[in-house]
C-alpha cells in the first residue's frame, strides 16, 4: 500500500506502521487484516471489509470501541471471551498436567520450534474463539515473544480480529514447585523480587510499587497482558497455605500495599500511554480472592474439598474487604481500580443472609450482585478461580479435582448458568465453549432471548475494555530481540535484589553477634528431608544435601565442614510443614479425615482444637463434623529443628545464626534459646542473606504478622481475626509481634512502625 511506514520486518508475517499522531500499528501480512488510511492516519482494518468501524477506530474512547464490538459479535464469540484457557506450558513438551501435539505428534518427535503453536492452541483460538490464556510456563524471553506473535496472528485472521489477552500467576519469587505461583522461577529469567509477604514486610508501599512498573514491563515483554495477582486476602489464620501469597495479616497494610502493586501494574506513562494511564506498559491486575480467602476453617486451603468452608467466628468479614475497596479499587493511579477481581474457591460460611446460600464464593449473587457489583460499584471483569464448573473427586485431600464447592449436585450446564446469573464474566481454566452456550439457552428459556443477548454483553465489553485499553487492539507483537533485552536486564535484577535486602526481618541478634564483617569460617550442617509427598500428590526422593549453594557462601566467608574449625555455625531452615489438615489413612482407619495443621516442628497433638467444627458438609457421602480434637500430625521437615540443636552442641559456645525461609508464621520456642541469631526472609537468594550478616547492608524489614508463642494461641484465634495471638517472647525479651523488626542499633521504631504497628492493652 502506498503511504504506509513500514518501520520493521524483523519476522516476515510482522509489519508495522508509524502514525504521525497516534499510535503505531502492529499486524500480520497472513491473516489478511488491510490497513485503511483515513485522514492522514492508519488504522487495521480487522472486519477485513474496508470499512472504519468505531472498534478499529483508535481516536475514540476504549468503552465506545468495546460496545460497538460486544454489539457485532456472535453469541458464539461472546461465549470464547468468557473462557479462560487451562495452564499453557511453552514449548508442551510431553509427560505433564497439560498435554499438547504438534501436527498430531507429540513435541519431541514432532521436529517444532520452541515457539510453534499446538493443535490445542489453534483449535481454541479459531473453534472456542478463546481469547484469554494462561502461560504457566516459557522458556525464555525469545521463545515467548515468537510464540506470542504467532497465537496473535492466528486471532488477528479469525472473526473481529480479537487480539488474545496472554496472562501469567506471578513468576518473580523463587518456588516454581508450588501451584500457587506457577510460573514462578521458570527459565523466563525475570527480574527475581522477595514473595508478596517479603514485599509487605518492607512496609513500605513504594517499593511494591517499583516492583510493579518493572514486573509489567517484563510481562510485557513476554507477552503479557494480564496479571492473575495481587492476592490481597488478609491471612488472619497463620495456618493457611498461602500465606505466602498474601501481604500479611493487617488489613491496612495489605490495603497500601494492594493500591501499590495494582497502581504499578496498571499505570503507562509519557509515550507509552494511550488514555486515562492505560497503554503499552499497562498490565491488568485481577486481584484476589474476592471477598477473602484467608479465613479457612482451622487454616484448611480450599483448593482441596477439606478446606472448602470460609468461618467467620469473630464476625470479622469488613476486615477483610478493606484491601479491595480501599486498596485496589482505591488507586492513586489515573487508572482508577483494579481491572479484574477472582472469587476464591472457598464458602464463606454463613455469610449470604438475604439468600442464604452455602455455595463458592463465585456462586453467590448476594457476595459477587448485591455486594461487589452494587454495594461497592465495582464493574471490572469477575472471573472465577480455576476449574469450579468440574465435578469434584471423592477424595477429598487431593488437588487434581474440579472445585465446585457447595453446587455439586448441578450439572456443569447448570453451574455456568449459576456463575453467569450472580455476575460472573468468565470462567477460568474452560476452554470449551460448550457448557456456556448451554447455558445461554438455559437463560433464553426463562428470561428470552433479549435479557441473555443484553446478559452476554455487559460481560464482553468489561472483557474487551481489558484488551482495548493495553493497546493490543493496535500492536499485540513483540520484537523478540527487545523483549530479550528488557526481561531480567540488569537495572531489573538491581532493583529486585535491593527489595530483598529490604525485606529480611532481623528477629534476634544476642550480644550483637551481626555484623560479621571480618572473613570468618562458617559450619553449615546439611538439610535432610524424608521421602514425601508434593502439593500434586506425587512422590519426592529422600534429601541430604547442602541448603545452598556453598560457592555462593565462598564469596563471604571461608566454609568448613568441621564444626570445630568454624567460628559460627549457620542453619538454613523453613517453616514447618505438616500438609493439608486432612489424611486419606484417617479416614480408611475409621476416622472422618482431618488433622491439625501445626506450625511447630515436634509431633502435634490438638489438644485446644474445638469439640465441633463451624461448618460442614450435610451430604450423607460427606463430613458435617470435621473436628480433630485429640488427633496428632508430625511436620515433615522436623528435622530442621534437629539441625538447629545439633549445630548448637557441635559449636560447643560459638554462634549459632538461623537463616529462616518463612510462607507462615512459625513456632520458634523450639529453637529460639539455641540461637544468638535469627534472620527471616520470605524468599530471597542467599547472596541477599549473606549481604546482611556481613553488614553490606542493614537490616530494616519488619514482620508483617504475629508469630504465636504455641499451637494452644493458634487453636484458640479466631480464623478471620487478625492481631489476636499470644505472642512469642524470645531470651532477649523480645516480642515477635506484628511490626517487630531490629537493625544494628535494636528495635526498629520509625514512621512505619508509628503507622502500621497496634496498640496493645
Amino acid at each position: 500500500m502506498k503511504n504506509q511506514e513500514t518501520l520493521l520486518n524483523y519476522e516476515p508475517a510482522i509489519q508495522y506502521i508509524k502514525n504521525e499522531k497516534g499510535p503505531v500499528l502492529g499486524y500480520s501480512s497472513v491473516s489478511g487484516v488491510p490497513i485503511i488510511e483515513k485522514d492522514g492516519l492508519y488504522f487495521k482494518n480487522l472486519s477485513k471489509d474496508g470499512v472504519l468501524k468505531p472498534y478499529e477506530d483508535w481516536r475514540l474512547p476504549a468503552e465506545v470501541r468495546a460496545k460497538d464490538l460486544a454489539s457485532r459479535l456472535s453469541v458464539e464469540q461472546i461465549a470464547g471471551l468468557m473462557l479462560y484457557s487451562s495452564h499453557q506450558i511453552v514449548p508442551t513438551t510431553s509427560g505433564g498436567w497439560f498435554p499438547g501435539t504438534y501436527a498430531g505428534k507429540p513435541y519431541e518427535e514432532s521436529g517444532a520450534k520452541p515457539w510453534d503453536l499446538t493443535d490445542q492452541q489453534v483449535a481454541f483460538i479459531q473453534e472456542a474463539h478463546l481469547r484469554h490464556v494462561l502461560i504457566m510456563m516459557v522458556d525464555n524471553a525469545e521463545t515467548a515473544a515468537r510464540w506470542n506473535n504467532r497465537l496473535q496472528a492466528v486471532a488477528e485472521g479469525d472473526g473481529f480480529g480479537v487480539p488474545v489477552n496472554n496472562s501469567s500467576d506471578p513468576r518473580h519469587g523463587f518456588d516454581a514447585t508450588s501451584e500457587f505461583n506457577a510460573g514462578a522461577g521458570a527459565t523466563s529469567r525475570v527480574s527475581f523480587w522477595p514473595e508478596p509477604l517479603g514485599l509487605a514486610a518492607t512496609f513500605d508501599p513504594a517499593v511494591t510499587r517499583e516492583f510493579g512498573e518493572i514486573a509489567s514491563k517484563e510481562y510485557r515483554a513476554l507477552g503479557m497482558t494480564t496479571a492473575l495477582s495481587p492476592q490481597i486476602d488478609i491471612a488472619t489464620d497463620p495456618r493457611w497455605s498461602r500465606f505466602n501469597g498474601t501481604f500479611g495479616e493487617d488489613s491496612q497494610l495489605s490495603a497500601d500495599t494492594a493500591r501499590a502493586y495494582v497502581d504499578g501494574f496498571q499505570t503507562s506513562v509519557e509515550e507509552a500511554e494511550l488514555a486515562e494511564g492505560w497503554g503499552f506498559d499497562s498490565v491488568n491486575a485481577m486481584v484476589k480472592h474476592w471477598p477473602g480467602g484467608g479465613s479457612g476453617e482451622a487454616g484448611r486451603d480450599a483448593h482441596f474439598a477439606c478446606g472448602k468452608y470460609a468461618v467467620y467466628p469473630g464476625d470479622n468479614f469488613e476486615d477483610h474487604l478493606k484491601p479491595f475497596i480501599e486498596g485496589a479499587f482505591q488507586l492513586e493511579g489515573k487508572t482508577g481500580s483494579a481491572s479484574a477481581v477472582m472469587p476464591y474457591y472457598t464458602i464463606s460460611h454463613d455469610l449470604d443472609k438475604k439468600n442464604g446460600e452455602n455455595v463458592g464464593n463465585s456462586y453467590n449473587r448476594y457476595l459477587i450482585t448485591d455486594l461487589l457489583r452494587e454495594q461497592y460499584g465495582y464493574d471490572g471483569v469477575v472471573c472465577t478461580d480455576w476449574g469450579i464448573t468440574r465435578d469434584e473427586s471423592v477424595r477429598k485431600g487431593t488437588l487434581a479435582t474440579g472445585k465446585s464447592w457447595g453446587v455439586e449436585h448441578l450439572s456443569v450446564a447448570e453451574r455456568h448458568y449459576k456463575l453467569l446469573m450472580a455476575g460472573v464474566d468468565q470462567f477460568g481454566g474452560n476452554n470449551d465453549s460448550g457448557p456456556v452456550m448451554e447455558a445461554y439457552q438455559m437463560g433464553v428459556e426463562e428470561h428470552g432471548e433479549a435479557f441473555m443477548r443484553a446478559r452476554f454483553e455487559k460481560s464482553a465489553v468489561r472483557l474487551l475494555l481489558n484488551i482495548f485499553r493495553p493497546g493490543l487492539f493496535e500492536n499485540p507483537y513483540l520484537q523478540h530481540e527487545l523483549s530479550s533485552k528488557i526481561v531480567g536486564c540488569s537495572e531489573f535484577i538491581d532493583a529486585g535484589f535491593n527489595a530483598q535486602l529490604k525485606s529480611m526481618v532481623l528477629l534476634k541478634n544476642k550480644g550483637h553477634v551481626l555484623p560479621i564483617k571480618e572473613r570468618k569460617t562458617v559450619y553449615i550442617p546439611k538439610r535432610y528431608l524424608p521421602a514425601g509427598t508434593s502439593w500434586v500428590g506425587l512422590p519426592t526422593p529422600e534429601k541430604l544435601e547442602y541448603p545452598v549453594d556453598l560457592k555462593a557462601v565462598a564469596e563471604y566467608f571461608d566454609v568448613t565442614d568441621n564444626p570445630e574449625e568454624a567460628d559460627f555455625g549457620l542453619v538454613f531452615i523453613e517453616h514447618p510443614n505438616s500438609g493439608i489438615g486432612y489424611s486419606q489413612d484417617d479416614l480408611d482407619q475409621g476416622g472422618n479425615g482431618y488433622l491439625p495443621i501445626s506450625l511447630q516442628y515436634r509431633p502435634y497433638t490438638a489438644e485446644y482444637a474445638r469439640e465441633h467444627s463451624i461448618a460442614g458438609d450435610p451430604r450423607e457421602n460427606d463430613v458435617l463434623n470435621r473436628t480433630y480434637k485429640g488427633k496428632s500430625v508430625t511436620t515433615h521437615n522436623s528435622n530442621d529443628l534437629d539441625a538447629v540443636l545439633e549445630t548448637k552442641e557441635k559449636m560447643k559456645g560459638k554462634p549459632v545464626v538461623v537463616s529462616l525461609l518463612q510462607s507462615n508464621p512459625t513456632i520458634v520456642a523450639e529453637f529460639e534459646a539455641a540461637t544468638d541469631v535469627i534472620i527471616a526472609n520470605f524468599g530471597v537468594q542467599v547472596q541477599a542473606i549473606l549481604e546482611v550478616l556481613t553488614g553490606v547492608f542493614e537490616p530494616s524489614g519488619l514482620l508483617p504478622f504475629q508469630m504465636p508463642a504455641n499451637m494452644k494461641t493458634v487453636e484458640e484465634q479466631f480464623e478471620d481475626v487478625a492481631h489476636d495471638m499470644e505472642c512469642y517472647v524470645d531470651s532477649e525479651g523480645n516480642v515477635y509481634d506484628f511490626g517487630f523488626g531490629l537493625n544494628w542499633n535494636g528495635k526498629i521504631e520509625d514512621a512505619r512502625t508509628k503507622k502500621y504497628r497496634k496498640v496493645r492493652n
